[in-house]
């Protein structure tokens, strides 16, 4: 009887041996053939690999930034607090400033030929020539008001083509549901501005292409056009994507992007070769920086 017990206890013994075994093959066999989540770019550009500059102490908060005709020789910025812009050589320590305006809540940048244009976060427009950059306290600046409803904005790109300003709404209350909207305006001689049209980003279709990677609201911070493939580059710090749209706004495909990387992205900017710029704010205890992705073919 004894014999018996002892028996069917090794039976037992032996079984559990045989199902963990074949469980660890199973994992192993998972673990050997499963694949890490292939990281996806654009084409041309390797979104994992930048050079990053990190910014002066006075652009922490650094949000839009621009190049003149695609020179890549000085950059082009504001922040979200004063009102300065700054300019400098990417690598430099060195930071100019001139003061356009008091204090406020600007969000982009743009040049457009002989203009140099300040987006303020409700729609208010400050412009000024281009060649009073140099000066400490710029004169003459016009400010534009009501050419846009009433809403939160970040984005901005001046076509120098059409002397045209696309300005994307970053949270509307004329928005419809799962659209965002944008507005174009034309570009005066006299710095002044008038409504030139507009269009909208159908958010559907960035959701569709998160699911199961990234949710959130998509709320644009910045946009510009890669002229090297007519398409548009739309960020949205808020849930940390790259939407790319053809150049009618129909959304192409949506990259997550790495928070270890992005910060807070809040500007971008294409220059003449083709390279890719994205600003990201930073923080008590990172620097704002400006991150570089070399083109390739």
């Amino acid at each position: 009887m004894r014999k018996f017990k002892n028996d069917k206890m090794k039976g037992k013994i032996a079984a559990l041996i045989m199902i963990a075994f074949a469980g660890t093959t199973v994992l192993l066999g998972i673990s050997c053939t499963a694949k890490p989540e292939a990281i996806v770019n654009p084409k041309g550009y390797n979104l994992n690999k930048p050079v990053k500059y990190n910014m002066h102490i006075n652009l922490t908060e650094i949000s839009g930034i621009a190049f003149r005709h695609g020179k890549s020789d000085s950059l082009y910025a504001e922040e979200d607090e004063n009102g300065n812009v700054y300019y400098l050589k990417l690598g430099d320590k060195k930071v100019n400033e001139s003061r356009f305006a008091k204090s406020g809540d600007y969000e982009d940048i743009a040049i457009c030929n002989n203009y140099m244009i300040v987006l303020r976060s409700d729609g208010t427009l400050f412009t000024f020539p281009f060649n009073q950059i140099r000066n400490k306290e710029i004169p003459g600046v016009k400010k534009v008001k009501d050419v846009i409803p009433t809403g939160e904005y970040e984005g901005m790109y001046a076509d120098e083509k059409t002397n045209s300003l696309y300005i994307l709404c970053k949270n509307c209350d004329d928005d419809k549901s799962k659209v965002s909207s944008g507005y174009i305006l034309k570009l005066q001689s006299d710095g002044t501005v008038k409504p030139a049209g507009g269009f909208s980003i159908n958010v559907k279709e960035i959701e569709q292409q998160l699911t199961g990677k990234k949710k959130g609201a998509f709320r644009p911070s910045a946009l510009a056009k890669n002229l090297n493939t007519n398409e548009w580059y739309v960020l949205s710090s808020v849930n940390k994507v790259l939407v790319i749209t053809d150049a009618s706004w129909k959304v192409k495909n949506v990259y997550p992007l790495n928070p270890k990387q992005f910060n807070q992205p809040e500007g971008i900017a294409f220059d003449d070769h083709s390279n890719l710029y994205i600003s990201n704010e930073g923080d008590l205890v990172s620097a704002g920086n400006v991150l570089k992705f070399n083109y390739t073919k």
